[in-house]
Parts: structure tokens; C-alpha cells; sequence
């Protein structure tokens, strides 16, 4: 692949203390937009996002799903389509430097998607609770047996083909967005790999693993999610 056109989606809900850094981070000689899909944000993300360089998208819809699907109707309707979609979380617990790394197996060997796995990099202290470190294994190990694809994570921080992101389908509008995409890359037996990124504590409250609702409703959401395409 010759140098990609790359576009990154980062979802923000209340996130005005950390977009500013993820957006500064960002290898900006790497990206042709960084799109913030504000949703329903009731503190100076958007403000403070577009401050830093970012096209604001406006998704009063609640769900992570919804956000990232907001940002996919933006990107289509550009007269050029960009290579590769990056999904970025705006909360600051990735570091967004580390694109370099997520998109190389796409560009070097013509991979489909890539998953930053946070298992396989350097995991701060803190920075994942408990639940979640469960819940990423049940998750991982259930899509080995019944799709028989190997991961170590959903996790967030990742780069596809915008080819193959558009053949997916994804419809998920909420905690079950990422799974999703795994599983039906999975069916569409997509060329996919994990590449290790590092993962620190994130500025500010988790809106889902900060509650016990917020787990509970995700850990369910992914999990109904792998059984319905089997």
C-alpha cells in the first residue's frame, strides 16, 4: 500500500479534561481528519476538541455504537474515501502516538484489521479493573471457540480497511461495537492480527467500568453479541 489516506473516529462522552491530550498526540503527518463524535457531552468536549484541531460531529444518541456509526456516515459521504479507519478512545488511556504501530500490519502486509491489544503491551497499574480483565478473557476465549479466531482483547484502539469496515455492516449502538466488529471480521474471514499497545490510567471517571451498572449492562452486551451471529 502506497501512503493510506487515514481518517480516526474517536467517540467522546464528557471527556473535556483528556480529548485536548489525544488529539495533540496524534501523529498529525499520519492522518488527514481526526473526527470527535460528541455524544451528548454535557461539559466542554466539543469545545475543547475543536480547539485542539478536531472535526466535531454532533450524536445526541447515547452509545458507543451510535457515536462510531455517526463518524462512519461523515466519512462516506467524502468525495475521497480514506484507506484506513482508526478508532481512538478520547479518554486518554491509549497512547495515540502509537498509530504508527496499529496501522503497519495493513500497510506492510496488507492486513484487514488490527486489534491494539492491551494483554500483550504494558498494562499501568490500575488501569483496567478487575472486571474488565475477566471480562476480555471470557470475551477472547468465547470467540476462539465458537469462531475459531485467536485474540487477547476487544480492545478499542484499532485499525481497519475502510473497505472491509464498510462490508462489515456494523449496526451495534452501544458496548457492543467492538465485539461486534470481531466476530463478523470473523465470518468475513478478514485478514486480521493484534499488535501490543500500552494502556495507562485514564483521565477522569469510566462511564461503564466505573458502575456496577455500567459492567454489568456491558459484560452482558458483548456477551449476547458473540452468540447472535453464531
Amino acid at each position: 500500500m502506497k501512503k493510506p489516506i487515514i481518517d480516526i473516529i474517536i467517540p467522546a462522552f464528557n471527556e473535556e479534561n483528556s480529548v485536548g491530550n489525544v488529539i495533540d498526540d496524534i501523529p498529525k503527518e499520519l492522518v488527514r481528519e481526526i473526527i470527535v463524535v460528541n455524544n451528548n457531552s454535557t461539559d466542554k468536549t466539543a469545545i475543547n476538541a475543536q480547539n485542539a484541531g478536531a472535526t466535531v460531529l454532533k450524536e445526541p444518541n447515547m452509545g458507543y455504537g451510535n457515536a462510531c456509526l455517526k463518524g462512519m456516515e461523515h466519512v462516506a459521504q467524502k468525495e475521497i474515501k480514506p484507506d484506513i479507519i482508526v478508532f481512538l478512545d478520547a479518554d486518554y488511556s491509549d497512547y495515540p502516538e502509537e498509530i504508527v504501530d496499529v496501522i503497519k500490519p495493513i500497510i506492510d502486509n496488507e492486513f484487514d484489521m488490527v486489534i491494539g491489544s492491551r494483554a500483550l503491551g504494558n498494562l499501568e497499574k490500575g488501569a483496567m479493573t478487575p472486571q474488565q480483565i475477566f471480562g476480555n478473557w471470557l470475551a477472547t476465549f468465547l470467540l476462539k471457540l465458537f469462531y475459531g479466531v485467536k485474540y487477547t482483547d476487544l480492545g478499542p484502539f484499532r485499525a481497519i480497511k475502510y473497505n472491509s469496515l464498510v462490508a462489515l455492516g456494523m449496526k451495534d449502538k452501544t458496548y457492543g461495537w467492538t465485539v461486534e466488529m470481531q466476530v463478523k471480521a470473523a465470518k468475513h474471514q478478514l485478514k486480521t492480527c493484534e499488535v501490543p499497545v500500552n494502556y495507562r490510567v485514564r483521565i477522569g471517571f469510566s462511564k461503564v467500568s466505573g458502575t456496577v451498572k455500567g459492567t454489568i449492562g456491558a459484560g452482558y452486551k458483548i456477551i449476547t453479541t458473540i452468540f447472535k451471529y453464531i
